[in-house]
């Protein structure tokens, strides 16, 4: 992989990179189509990688169509598919990780210890490999994308992060490979969440400024139309940074959740204020 990217940068052509676990759907393609369209060469990665996951998490049952999944990077013009073994990226021995620091352990981190220390250490590695000129993410992973941007800055990466919108279903529903869990009926639950925020946007244009407040309207839509079994985590943060905010003050606002809706657990985020 590497070898086939220096000769790639060799003939100066630009190299687009989309790190994914694989089960790739329509916002997978949306982010190999991005990388395509502005880029000579893109490279996509398949890899499960078991140090995001914790010990009761979903790891053996994780959806693995591999065939399916190549026939999608060829459609989107995936030039250089990765698919490296675990053995390969953490041989014997393997130890060393990267800490995510302090917000590596709030919302995402603070439900899933650790997890963050496993998507940095993965996300630096094929890095190192790749060596692409641009990552390109999704905004659904808002608090990843904003971990690895900082990982990125401070360890002086030569790479440039790309986050690219969230692709939805007709109803509101993030793209995941974790939908494929959900029944019917709870899969008419889960549009809930999408809802849910949007209320506490319309709450904020309706002339709410205070987080409580923004918050609360989207908690009451939750409940009232995904009827989620838990809330992890429900908040209004600052965009860059994804700091608790009190209030809107002017700066880029992301309203965030993750619920559960029997064994699956859902995150999504909506920018508030811009």
């Amino acid at each position: 992989m590497r070898a086939l990217s220096r000769r790639a940068r060799s003939r100066r052509e630009s190299i687009g990179f989309v790190p994914t676990m694989g089960a790739l759907h329509a916002g997978h393609v949306s982010l190999l189509e991005r990388a395509r369209a502005g880029h000579d060469r893109v490279a996509a990665s398949i890899f499960v990688n078991p140090l995001q996951f914790g010990p009761r998490e979903d790891f053996s049952r994780y959806p693995r169509p591999l065939e399916r999944d190549v026939r999608l990077c060829r459609a989107a013009g995936v030039d250089w598919l990765f698919l490296p073994t675990a053995r390969a990226l953490y041989p014997p021995g393997s130890t060393i990780r990267v800490a995510p620091g302090p917000l590596g352990s709030r919302f995402e981190g603070a439900v899933r210890p650790g997890h963050f220390a496993g998507v940095l250490t993965v996300v630096l590695k094929l890095l190192h490999i790749v060596e692409p000129d641009t990552l390109v993410l999704g905004q659904k992973d808002a608090q990843q994308a904003v971990l690895v941007g900082g990982m990125i800055r401070d360890l002086d990466l030569p790479t440039r992060l790309d986050v690219a919108p969230t692709v939805r279903e007709a109803d509101g529903l993030a793209l995941s490979s974790r939908n494929a869990y959900l029944n019917p009926e709870e899969r008419a639950r889960a549009a809930g969440l999408h809802t849910a925020l949007v209320a506490g946007r319309a709450a904020a244009r309706a002339g709410a400024r205070e987080a409580v407040k923004i918050a609360a309207a989207a908690r009451i839509a939750l409940r009232l139309t995904a009827r989620p079994d838990a809330v992890d985590y429900l908040a209004l943060v600052d965009a860059r940074t994804l700091e608790a905010t009190r209030k809107l003050d002017g700066r880029r606002a992301l309203l965030i959740a993750a619920i559960r809706i029997g064994r699956t657990r859902l995150i999504d985020n909506l920018v508030v204020a811009r």
